[in-house]
């Protein structure tokens, strides 16, 4: 049996050897790649190697700056997998844009190179995935487990005690809680705000982090271990009372030397920003070019049909609130707002021409908002953009109701293929679409919008809602 805390005396060790497996499996499946399309035996040409010795400088820049090189507690699998997914996708999308603009790619087989990332992603995964659930089967049996101690009161000590204890397979392991008196005991005993005792616990016990649990108002608590604790060795983590918020995206980061916790923020930074922008474009222009002909013969009917513009232009409120112009097919006769106000469409409605009624049963009068993903307005995936009258309507009637533009808006969303699309002719109906809407913000990724275009294209285009 291995000892407690074996594994984490070695966290160095694993951490080490799973960079060496990172960077060892692209050779091996390059070897093997070159024998499935060319047969064993065959002597490998000397340029071959050149993609070989680039992907090893791609991925020695692009693992360290993804957080795939250590297994980070508490996360999930899943995560950890998407996390390396992209990774690779850099990685060899940078070899293809690299032979492109050397023009060598004539001289690699496509089959080889297509071989080459598939067995890598396979290999890599796989072994990522035997680790985490080693680790977590270890962990869960009470090996590699970090012994803590948490003090604190309130809510958030027993939320922060519940959720430790229900979730051993992250590998941290309640020694034991110094809380107030009504607080639920710990082990049948109950333990006082008593500094002295909770010093001479660290001393006398192998404990590897203290955890304070307080309100922010605590502040002389938190003053007042920090000093006591100064003699010792031990990692002191703070987890702050800010759960009764309604948080979105949340997260804590260092600005100008400054730690600074994000209550509200978007997920749209840095490298996310660069790929959502790349995802935006790539799949806007293909809609576009393969759709050419339905959006000329659309345009053509709609112009025919009545009289009017093709294009209905509406202002509404895109990324941070900002106004932009959108796009759609016009699908009503031309006609003036009753005393100003914009009216949702309604089931059967007057103003709806023949052909509209059909663009707007089948979707198709969104198309043209493709041009505006081109033109960084919109995006593919996203909270879809409500007229500016709704927002300011719904804004004071729905907590957080104007979160959802913290990304910008979008053709489809978590929330139309979840059903909530159509007429919001009451507050519940739009407070559903909300709620999704910022679900889908706090747990953006390029995985997730991908699952949205392909829900989508099964089920999103036509609907008992859409009218």
């Amino acid at each position: 049996m291995v000892p407690r805390g074996f594994l984490r005396e070695y966290s160095g060790l694993v951490a080490f050897v799973i960079r060496v497996v990172d960077l060892t499996v692209p050779l091996i499946t390059f070897l093997l790649a070159f024998f499935i399309k060319y047969g064993y035996g065959q002597i490998i040409p000397a340029f071959y190697f050149y993609p070989l010795i680039a992907a090893f400088i791609f991925q020695a820049f692009l693992f360290a700056y993804f957080p795939i090189g250590i297994s980070r507690r508490g996360g999930s699998v899943m995560e950890e997998v998407n996390t390396l997914t992209l990774a690779l996708i850099f990685v060899f999308g940078g070899l293809a844009i690299l032979s492109v603009v050397t023009k060598t790619s004539s001289l690699y087989s496509r089959e080889w190179f297509g071989w080459w990332f598939l067995l890598t992603w396979s290999f890599l995964v796989f072994s990522r995935v035997i680790a985490r659930i080693s680790l977590r089967w270890m962990r869960s049996h009470g090996m590699n487990m970090r012994n803590i101690v948490v003090v604190g009161r309130g809510s958030v000590l027993n939320m922060v005690s519940q959720s430790l204890r229900t979730t051993p397979w992250a590998g941290f392991n309640i020694l034991r809680v110094f809380g107030e008196a009504y607080l639920k005991p710990c082990e049948g005993k109950e333990h006082s705000m008593s500094y002295a005792d909770i010093c001479r616990f660290l001393e006398e016990e192998r404990v590897d982090q203290v955890w304070l649990a307080m309100p922010l108002s605590d502040q002389y608590h938190i003053t007042a271990l920090m000093h006591e604790l100064r003699h010792n060795t031990v990692d002191i983590r703070y987890v702050p009372d800010i759960f009764g918020f309604h948080l979105l995206n949340h997260s804590i980061s260092e600005v100008a030397g400054l730690p600074v916790v994000d209550l509200s923020a978007s997920p749209m930074g840095g490298l996310n920003r660069v790929v959502k922008a790349l995802e935006d474009k790539l799949i806007a222009t293909c809609v576009l070019i393969l759709a050419s002909p339905v959006l000329l013969s659309i345009a053509l009917a709609v112009r025919i049909s009545s009289p009017g513009p093709i294009l209905f232009k509406q202002l509404r409120h895109g990324w941070d609130g900002k106004p932009i112009k959108v796009y759609k097919f016009r699908t009503m006769f031309v006609h003036q707002p009753d005393g100003g106000e914009v009216r949702q469409a309604t089931r059967c409605d007057a103003r709806v021409t023949p052909i509209g009624s059909f663009l707007r049963r089948t979707s198709l009068d969104e198309l043209p908002q493709f041009f505006n993903v081109l033109q960084g307005r919109m995006s593919v995936v996203g909270p879809r953009p409500h007229a500016i009258e709704h927002n300011e309507l719904f804004k004071d009637k729905i907590d957080q109701y104007m979160l959802r533009h913290k990304v910008k808006p979008g053709i489809t969303g978590w929330a139309q293929v979840n059903g909530h699309r159509g007429e919001t002719d009451t507050v519940d109906k739009m407070r559903a679409r909300v709620e999704h809407d910022l679900f889908y913000i706090e747990n953006w990724s390029l995985w997730l919008d991908l699952k949205i275009i392909l829900l989508t294209s099964f089920k999103g285009f036509v609907h008992r809602n859409a009218y």
